[in-house]
């Protein structure tokens, strides 16, 4: 398989000198573990004290990493990534919040975001999250089966028309749907409703798409148990497939409450089940579609090694390649390059409503071993490129 994500000219097309000056210093930041510790929390202070940070965030990491504070403000971010063949999936990242009022706020975004993709070639995906629609607490209490009081029992039915609601309009406006994944403790729920709007919708071909995170090892199996209720109730399967987010969150309550941790034991192992996952899905492709959520380089090759084996077409709509904005663009960017689907994950919202999405991309960038050192590197290579080529 030819080696293509080394091409620093075709991942940095898009970004001035100065915008390069930029990431390469956030990077360089990143990279610090302990800054970065400190910066969460001043940023934590400063937020709640209401200091006037939020042109100083928006300046550095916001701007980096999201795409504006509402679906507008995306545009042009959108349109720029599209003029090289990359998409993007509006993620309206609010995060945390626990009320009927924002529920159905969340619930109108996702609609119009829903529209703004049916009316744009440049945006081919919707998403949301389980909990913008709904309380954690209930999912984790149906996770484990326990009985909801009859005010509970009313919420969750509200929770389930949202879902309804979201996933019948992305169906009637032919706009595939990603529902992102969660904490494994409230995730059993999320699947099992998530699980009947593909049997809704999914009759002709994948609309709703489920997350499953392959740092759980019992991801795989989940996978073959659905593709088997599929091919007897004669509904197609979407996945978006990633490695996973809370893996800290994940071991920590595993220890706490003393049960086996749902995570797998090793990155070789997050890495096997993330392939076999891929794997899976290529070989069943007449019934399933994949997003492949994915940073790392090896994964990507492999995916594309398996559809030139299956062939399947570079441009069938049934397999894309995501990643966040901000990162990997070396990987985005030659993917588009060889005609390959390929879709940034675009987050928008208030500086201050998004800080904590930014806060976990800031600390999974340092708790990824060679992350953040592969995107330096890039950086570095394409600086150093461009001042060649001036002199």
């Amino acid at each position: 398989m030819e080696k293509i994500f080394n091409n620093t000219q075709v991942a940095f097309a898009l970004k001035s000198d100065t915008e390069l000056d930029r990431a390469y210093f956030l990077f360089k930041m990143i990279d610090n573990e302990p800054l970065v510790k400190i910066g969460t929390a001043v940023t934590n202070f400063a937020l709640k004290a209401h200091l006037p940070v939020e042109g100083l965030i928006r300046a550095t990491v916001f701007d980096h990493f999201c795409g504006g504070v509402s679906e507008d403000d995306c545009l042009k971010v959108v349109d720029k990534m599209f003029t090289k063949g990359v998409t993007s999936v509006l993620d309206y990242s609010v995060e945390g919040k626990e009320d009927e009022a924002q529920f159905d706020a969340a619930l109108e975004m996702t609609l119009k975001t829903i529209e703004f993709a049916k009316e744009r070639e440049a945006i081919p995906f919707a998403v949301f999250k389980p909990t913008g629609l709904g309380r954690f607490f209930l999912y984790e209490k149906l996770g484990e089966k326990k009985q909801l009081t009859p005010e509970e029992q009313t919420e969750w039915d509200r929770v389930v028309a949202r879902f309804e609601k979201v996933c019948r309009t992305a169906y009637e406006k032919d706009v595939a749907l990603l529902i992102d994944g969660e904490e494994s403790w409230m995730q059993d729920a999320a699947d099992d409703l998530v699980a009947d709007m593909m049997r809704k919708y999914n009759k002709q071909k994948a609309i709703i798409y489920n997350t499953l995170q392959m740092y759980r090892w019992d991801r795989l199996d989940y996978l073959k148990k659905l593709h088997s209720e599929a091919k007897a109730e004669g509904f197609h399967i979407g996945m978006k497939i990633v490695r996973g987010a809370y893996m800290e969150k994940e071991n920590k309550r595993a220890e706490e409450k003393g049960y086996k941790s749902p995570i797998c034991v090793s990155k070789e192992a997050t890495d096997i089940n993330y392939d076999s996952a891929i794997q899976y899905m290529i070989e069943n492709i007449d019934m399933m579609a994949i997003f492949a959520g994915t940073h790392n380089e090896n994964s990507s090759y492999r995916l594309m090694q398996l559809m030139e084996e299956h062939n399947i077409p570079k441009h069938d709509s049934r397999v894309f390649f995501g990643q966040l904005y901000g990162m990997s663009d070396n990987i985005s960017y030659n993917l588009a390059a060889h005609d390959f689907n390929v879709s940034k994950y675009l987050p928008f919202g208030p500086v201050r409503d998004v800080m904590p999405y930014l806060i976990r991309r800031a600390e999974e960038n340092t708790s990824v071993a060679g992350q953040t050192s592969r995107e330096l590197t890039l950086l570095k290579n394409e600086r150093k490129r461009r001042k060649t080529e001036d002199n």
